[in-house]
């Protein structure tokens, strides 16, 4: 190190092209070399968050700044599941409808490409409390009144339009409360009629529970004591495509002995996914296009 003399720097601190630089010189460079990382940060920043871009169609899974640039780029469709919590036999969970709902309104929405799912509402009306009737005379049902329905359904649709989204989709995967729906979409289209957001209560997936799926159980050879209208072959069969693990086949036989006491309007013992899985495409296919339908005619 080269001796200090009178009128030299205190003390080096790196090495310039005359050999030794001064403190602020050097701190000059670093500022620079900090500003330059952070030019290219910023560069690249934009491909990264795109990168990362979330995969989900679950509104729950976003946060609102991912949710926000999803609508700004297109994502301006919301389906609204509406399941319940009710007895499903001795051999499918309380939450069959809820589960199902969901499963179902994520292939819907991402067939449809430029939609998100809501959460699932899981209190729907089932009956009366005092005294009980329908499922509520089974532990584990949970029932509301319809206004409480409407108002919750209501209440969703406004918080989405004030969101962002223009076409608010409901769909139900039990029976029983279509008018609730239908109500509640017809007097907020009247009330936002000179506004581009519509409120859809599509009908056609429960409609097809009903129909083509019957049909088609009943074309392979199935009788309609089978089917059955609840916990039967059909609606054990729709579980069992959408998730096995809800489904307790021990119990098949137990649900057929039981009969209606038991829950079961039906005979689950030859249910199997397959099967279920023709109601699954069905309900997908036709609710994207009673949806796709809807939404060109708004």
């Amino acid at each position: 190190m080269p001796r200090l003399h009178k009128g030299d720097p205190p003390s080096p601190c790196g090495r310039g092209p005359g050999g030794w630089v001064s403190r602020g010189s050097a701190t000059r460079v670093l500022s620079l070399a900090s500003a330059l990382a952070l030019a290219a940060w910023l560069l690249m920043a934009p491909a990264s968050a795109l990168a990362q871009a979330p995969q989900t169609v679950f509104l729950e899974e976003l946060t609102w700044i991912e949710l926000r640039d999803l609508i700004a780029g297109g994502k301006t469709t919301i389906i609204v599941p509406i399941g319940g919590t009710e007895q499903n036999g001795p051999q499918m969970v309380l939450g069959k409808h809820n589960f199902r709902a969901k499963a179902l309104a994520e292939k819907i929405a991402r067939t449809l490409g430029d939609a998100l799912v809501a959460p699932v509402i899981a209190y729907v009306p089932e009956g009366n409390i005092n005294p009980p009737t329908g499922h509520m005379r089974f532990p584990g049902t949970i029932t509301v009144p319809d206004d409480v329905l409407a108002k919750l359904l209501e209440y969703a649709a406004r918080s989405f339009r004030q969101g962002g989204f223009r076409d608010i989709v409901f769909l139900e995967d039990s029976g029983g409360y279509e008018m609730d729906l239908k109500s509640v979409a017809d007097r907020l289209n009247h009330e936002w009629a000179a506004t581009p957001v519509r409120v859809h209560a599509v009908m056609e997936y429960y409609r097809v529970t009903q129909t083509d799926y019957i049909r088609a159980l009943e074309k392979r050879g199935y009788t309609d004591a089978e089917i059955g209208t609840h916990a039967g072959l059909a609606d054990t069969s729709l579980l069992l495509a959408v998730d096995p693990s809800l489904v307790r086949s021990d119990r098949l036989g137990e649900a057929a002995r039981l009969g209606r006491p038991g829950g079961a309007y039906g005979d689950p013992r030859r249910a199997s996914a397959e099967l279920g899985q023709l109601g699954v495409d069905a309900i997908v296919a036709q609710t994207v296009a009673a949806i796709k339908r809807d939404i060109a005619q708004r």
